[in-house]
């Protein structure tokens, strides 16, 4: 065979190869934009984003009545062109996770919570009217009871959200004690908890300070949900622009390493 042949034979077969790569970067394009479509559906489903996540600054509210974030400016714009704080956070301030690790010596850290249990069916609890009535009030195994009578059942790796409208205070003392000092908020009973862990839930949120009621001398809440590898979230913002059920909550958890927790954006797909 001439020369002149072997080399048309050879650019006749790269020029087929090159169709044929075009061809299955096509068809690859193709489907894995089938693929995107596929999956856009599940979020699209979502008409609308509420943030559960209050804005965080020294002057909200603490457990323990001290500023939960510090500022110190580190580098000012003047003279930089940029700037940035250096900030003081403590773990179980504003918005913020509680891990299993921050209520047993060895338990899981917030950087080790499975990412699938940050993304859950959200059940919204509300005990607003009995916390009119009481400031410590309580979601109890009848209000859990209830919810599912009206609701169906609880998913397994749900979020159990109260919603005893306590977010409205935020800003006025009471949303952390009484005028006497004494703090009162409402929280979970353990035996609604203990219902909760049966149901195979991940997570229980409250919009409040503390997962367990003001007046609780023992965290029994706290002592028996977290240390079996469950966590909680603390002081959610804007439960009232939810349905008790359908939505899906999304847990921006922090991820330092040995954390026992941390404040956290916190948002809802509707």
């Amino acid at each position: 065979m001439c020369h002149a042949c072997v080399i048309e034979n050879v650019k006749q077969g790269m020029l087929s190869r090159r169709d044929l790569f075009r061809s299955a970067a096509a068809v690859g394009i193709a489907t894995g934009a089938a693929g995107l479509m596929s999956a856009r559906p599940a979020m699209a489903q979502a008409s609308r984003v509420v943030d559960l996540t209050h804005t965080y600054d020294g002057a909200f509210p603490t457990y323990d009545g001290n500023p939960g974030i510090i500022y110190e400016p580190a580098v000012k714009f003047e003279g930089n062109g940029y700037q940035l704080w250096k900030l003081t956070i403590f773990e179980h301030t504003g918005t913020h996770i509680d891990a299993p690790l921050h209520f047993t010596a060895d338990g899981t850290s917030v950087a080790e919570l499975a990412p699938e249990s940050l993304v859950c069916p959200l059940c919204v609890v509300d005990i607003k009217a009995k916390a009119m009535e009481d400031a410590n009030a309580m979601v109890e195994p009848a209000d859990i009871e209830a919810w599912v009578s009206a609701k169906g059942a609880i998913p397994a790796g749900a979020c159990v959200a109260m919603n005893s409208g306590w977010a409205a205070k935020v800003g006025d003392p009471l949303y952390r004690n009484t005028p006497d000092g004494k703090l009162a908020f409402p929280g979970f009973s353990k035996a609604a908890t203990d219902m909760l862990a049966g149901l195979e839930v991940a997570c229980i949120g409250v919009d409040t300070l503390s997962l367990d009621p003001g007046n609780s001398a023992d965290f029994a809440v706290h002592f028996s949900w977290l240390p079996v590898g469950r966590y909680g979230i603390e002081n959610m913002a804007n439960l009232d622009g939810l349905p008790a059920a359908g939505a899906t909550v999304m847990v921006g958890a922090p991820k330092h390493a040995g954390g026992t927790g941390g404040p956290a954006r916190v948002l809802a797909l509707v």
